[in-house]
């Protein structure tokens, strides 16, 4: 009987070179979660810069739609298109009520900034810089590149 108690005694605990494994294996999966979560962050701000691209898009979209169903009066030299996207914000009045298009200006989740980079009809496709007579096209000032290889001030 005296034999059975040392035995049980010396396995009642973990030897150093089983603690030592179990925090190596905890070490290698919690530094291959880090990249993971790295990767989960930037796709979730990809898909919030793709859908506010096109909440703005469609403001930009449904204000021309009812430009040109004469709702109301815009700059001949317009083509239809909002002047800038604060008025999509600010509304117009059609037939003595205030539409709005947008709730608020996005804030470009990838500068951290409202400042978006637009387009007009009268500019160039590929142009960084904005004409100023109408709002044709929006798209992020961000340099970086997305997880599918593309800048992301082309999407």
């Amino acid at each position: 009987m005296c034999f059975q108690a040392k035995s049980r005694r010396g396995e009642a605990g973990l030897t150093l070179v089983e603690l030592i494994v179990t925090v190596a294996i905890l070490a290698i999966l919690a530094s291959a979660a880090i990249p993971l979560t790295r990767l989960e962050a930037k796709r979730i701000k990809e898909r919030e810069l793709r859908y506010d691209l096109w909440q703005m898009r469609d403001g930009i979209d449904h204000y021309k739609d009812a430009a040109e169903r004469n709702a109301f009066m815009t700059k001949v030299d317009s083509y239809n298109y909002p002047p800038d996207l604060q008025t999509l914000v600010d509304g117009v009045d059609v037939q003595g009520k205030k539409v709005r298009f947008l709730r608020r200006i996005p804030v470009d989740p990838m500068t951290g900034k409202d400042d978006w980079g637009m387009r007009s009809m009268q500019d160039d496709p590929n142009s960084d810089s904005w004409g100023g007579q109408n709002v044709f096209d929006v798209y992020s000032k961000s340099d970086g590149t997305a997880l599918d290889g593309t800048k992301y001030n082309t999407w």
